[in-house]
């Protein structure tokens, strides 16, 4: 931090004059060599309209700078105000041709040719001290407004002097006969607002010659409350043009004071009353920005343009040593010998892409591969499917809460979880990955693609490991609701049923008493007039399209279900069209232990089916 109490040892000089310019060019060269070799830093702006500068550096340094400037017939009677440093308040020394010394973007305002009437410092302070009938017009920024200015000033609500012709349309109509004393840090802003003013039927207007900073160096802090604002690094300085305490936000710039430096909004380098948000606030700012992405990545959806699709096929220890072609039947006996055989000809199935996951194994051979060589375990090939286009689906993710380590969602349906059958960019993960890239969010559990509901996913590896040991060990509670067909007598009830280990034909899951346990609890929330009924469920264990397959087994499918149907299983376990009746199941809570061992909840909200 810096010592504002050591010994003064640079000058700081300000200085501009509204002088027409030529050769500017050649002007910004010689300053610039000039700057330099008396081991200055600052700002020189010059333009067509004039010369403004803010510069420091050594008593002999700043004395021979301003020699050079005044040796320019057209500069020299620069007048340059100065204040007394501890230290170097810039960085380095630039020298820039802009379109205006000040940026007001008003062409017709010549200060080089009229300005409006100057009024001293000590008359200033003359007339204040007298109570003369005066309006003190402060034409500066908010944020310089902020930390000081003259007692019973008029300032005008500004982000920046652009706005200033606008701004002074507000002022009261009386003004425009009556003395108004315009200001600002050192008398350039006021050089072009004074001839605007004027040209805008105000009659009596002075601008304080030389602005505060003068004001400051002849009179002192008489009439004045607060510090005043500077462009350097020094931030602030008090009536006695000494740096204050008054320091800058990192984060968004603002002005923070002493006192505010004292709150607990104020972190420096990380916030300051001014842009600190609680973290509840911080929280929602960032799901609203989430939603924009989610909007963004979804409209259109990814899978709307026909785009060749990689399907990863990956290589399980029990299939290493085994041909490409026995591999391919084991992993999908439905695609028939002949089709596999088919694809492996036609170059359908080749290595995987580079990168394409830290394991993979890429087999730098030429393709067509052979369907008789043999696979290791962990080696990757893709199947490549033609360009299509993917069916549509709900997009309407919604992104619930998020940290470092985790982000839960409501996830819409129809919407599959991971690439599959016609769905390959049309999915939760890839949507996902589109939000976060370039992180790849894991998926720590999935629902069905006609199920809506609460999902959780890890941001990092270890806590998505994490998760996925609570999932296993049954430690997460989940609670779904669900709409069924008919009226259960009892109000609680129960269902142990073994499922089949794998699906059936068209991907239907059945009950096998030899299967894996299952066991689902069900609670009756509402009877409802058409005949259905809304029950809460909490499933014992975790298996794939258990309280589907219970319900339906009960009497009671749910309503909606393609393949769990009331007379028993004729459709077929397909992911809907968005335009269908939706199937009535929803995750509706789930609870689990954070990475640092806290009970964390989470709730969607009720989808309308649910409702009634």
């Amino acid at each position: 931090m810096t010592d504002i109490t050591a010994e003064p040892a640079i000058i700081n000089i300000s200085c501009y004059k509204f002088v027409a310019l030529d050769n500017l060019s050649e002007r910004r060269d010689a300053i610039r060599a000039a700057a330099n070799q008396c081991d200055l830093r600052g700002t020189v702006l010059l333009s067509s309209e004039g010369i403004n500068l803010f510069v420091a550096g050594s008593r002999q340094g700043i004395d021979s700078f301003v020699a050079f400037l005044r040796a320019d017939p057209l500069l020299c009677d620069l007048q340059p105000k100065e204040s007394l440093n501890a230290y170097q308040p810039f960085n380095r020394m630039l020298v820039k041709i802009k379109r205006e010394i000040i940026a007001f973007g008003h062409d017709d305002v010549q200060p080089g040719i009229r300005t409006s009437p100057k009024l001293p410092a000590a008359e200033l302070r003359r007339w204040l001290d007298e109570g003369r009938p005066i309006h003190l017009l402060d034409t500066r920024n908010d944020y310089e407004v902020q930390i000081g200015t003259f007692r019973n000033a008029v300032h005008l609500d500004i982000d920046h002097f652009r706005e200033f012709p606008e701004a002074i349309e507000r002022l009261p109509q009386s003004m425009r006969d009556e003395p108004v004393v315009m200001f600002c840090t050192g008398g350039i802003r006021c050089e072009k607002a004074g001839p605007w003013m004027e040209s805008a039927g105000f009659r009596n207007v002075y601008q304080l010659d030389g602005g505060i900073l003068k004001y400051f160096e002849e009179v002192g802090g008489a009439h004045w409350d607060g510090e005043c604002f500077v462009f350097d690094q020094r931030v602030a300085v008090d009536p006695q043009l000494r740096e204050t305490g008054t320091t800058q936000c990192y984060i968004c710039q603002a002005v923070v004071t002493l006192e505010q430096q004292q709150l607990p909004e104020y972190v420096a380098g990380r916030s300051c009353p001014a842009c600190y948000r609680s973290p509840a606030q911080q929280q929602q700012q960032l799901l609203v920005q989430r939603a924009e992405q989610i909007a963004a990545a979804t409209q259109p959806l990814p899978g709307s343009r026909a785009e060749q699709n990689r399907r990863p096929l990956n290589v399980p220890q029990r299939c290493a040593g085994m041909t490409l072609l026995d591999f391919l039947l084991n992993l999908h006996p439905q695609t028939g010998r002949e089709e596999w055989q088919r694809r492996i000809s036609s170059s359908e199935v080749v290595p995987a892409e580079p990168g394409r996951g830290r394991r993979a194994r890429r087999v730098p051979e030429a393709v067509p591969l052979s369907a008789d060589r043999m696979v290791r375990e962990g080696e990757r090939f893709d199947l490549l499917e033609p360009h299509v286009v993917e069916p549509a689906v709900a997009a309407s993710l919604q992104v619930l809460y998020e940290d470092a380590e985790l982000i839960v969602i409501n996830k819409p349906a129809p919407l599959p979880v991971h690439a599959c059958g016609r769905f390959h960019r049309n999915t939760l993960r890839h949507i996902l990955n589109l939000v976060y890239f370039p992180e790849r969010p894991h998926v720590v559990h999935r629902l069905d693609a006609n199920t809506s509901g609460v999902m959780v996913l890890a941001r990092r590896k270890r806590t998505a490991t994490l998760l996925a040991k609570q999932f296993e060990q049954r430690e997460v509670q989940k609670t779904y609701v669900a709409r069924i067909s008919g009226h259960p007598p009892a109000d609680s009830f129960r269902c142990q049923l073994s499922l089949g280990a794998e699906p059936g034909p068209g991907g239907v899951r059945l009950p096998d008493r030899e299967g894996t346990e299952a066991e689902t609890v069900f609670t009756v929330l509402k009877r409802l007039p058409d005949g259905t009924s809304l029950v809460e469920a909490v499933p014992v264990t975790g298996r794939t399209g258990q309280i589907r397959v219970h319900l339906w087994a009960l009497g009671y499918p749910i309503c909606g279900d393609p393949a769990y149907l009331p007379k028993g299983i004729t459709g077929e376990n397909r992911t809907l069209d968005p335009a269908e009746p939706s199937l009535c199941l929803h995750a509706c809570s789930l609870q689990f232990r954070g990475p640092a061992g806290e009970l964390l909840t989470f709730a969607a909200v009720l989808p309308a089916w649910a409702q009634g």
